[in-house]
């Protein structure tokens, strides 16, 4: 395949990647073809090992790169996750431009054209930690991505990272639909009893809009610890949730931030 042929299909690759689809046995070759497009403003480098094809009439100087696309190639593992997954699927109370990839690699965080990736250990299942992601096309290019099962599992068990109770409330209400028995198996599966209780409470409150039926929550309240804990690692004060053991800071509780225009 001739390089502007590969470009035209990988809109975001690794230097790995560029040298086995052509097949070349001198990695020399390819760094040398590399370095050639990127002088002549074909190619921009997002990281060491990293490269985004320029678009024909783009500026290479200014060039920015879907970013989805980059989170994606960070790592053979690498999923867009938390409210980056959201935020990819139109569903986010607030537009970011930081986006959280979930990897297992030693992976550094970085801003590239004003995004910055940061990655984050994967909460999910130990034994099957690609677990609740799939692929999808996007932007000529293909996009790992937590589903949003996962992602609601992944948001509530951590609010801090999701930018605070409100934005991960909000934002997951923007979801019309999940498929709640795998939301249920996702959150068993964290093998924590805060990780439970706190998705048993959010599908609680939302029982209505979501249809959640005590079936699923069932499971979950099964796991309520035997001592009241806090909601969230801050330890805020609040009121006692008898049902799940969970002591809910009142804005929680009452979502007072929906009475603010």
């Amino acid at each position: 395949m001739k390089p502007l042929d590969f470009f035209a299909t990988h809109p975001v690759f690794t230097r790995t990647e560029f040298g086995t689809v052509r097949d070349q046995a001198a990695t020399r070759t390819g760094t040398n073809l590399l370095t050639y497009y990127l002088r002549e403003g074909r190619l921009v480098r997002v990281r060491r090992g990293l490269y985004a094809a320029v678009p024909r009439g783009a500026d290479a100087e200014s060039f920015a790169p879907d970013p989805y696309l980059v989170a994606t190639r960070l790592a053979p593992d690498a999923a867009v996750a938390l409210h980056a997954a959201l935020q990819y699927r139109g569903r986010t109370y607030s537009i970011w431009n930081r986006f959280h990839v979930a990897t297992r690699a030693k992976v550094t965080a970085f801003t590239f054209r004003g995004s910055t990736f940061v990655p984050v250990r994967p909460r999910a299942r130990a034994s099957a930690p690609s677990a609740g992601v799939v692929e999808e096309l996007h932007a000529g290019g293909t996009v790992r991505v937590t589903t949003f099962e996962r992602t609601l599992v992944d948001l509530v068990d951590a609010p801090d990272v999701g930018g605070g109770w409100e934005e991960v409330w909000r934002s997951l209400e923007m979801v019309e639909f999940f498929d709640l028995d795998s939301v249920v198996a996702e959150a068993l599966a964290r093998d924590t009893a805060i990780s439970a209780v706190r998705v048993g409470f959010f599908l609680e409150q939302h029982r209505d809009t979501l249809q959640v039926e005590e079936r699923h929550l069932a499971p979950l309240r099964a796991r309520r610890p035997k001592q009241p804990t806090y909601l969230d690692a801050r330890r805020s004060p609040g009121h006692l949730v008898a049902s799940w053991n969970l002591v809910v800071p009142k804005v929680v509780l009452e979502r007072r931030w929906a009475e603010v225009p």
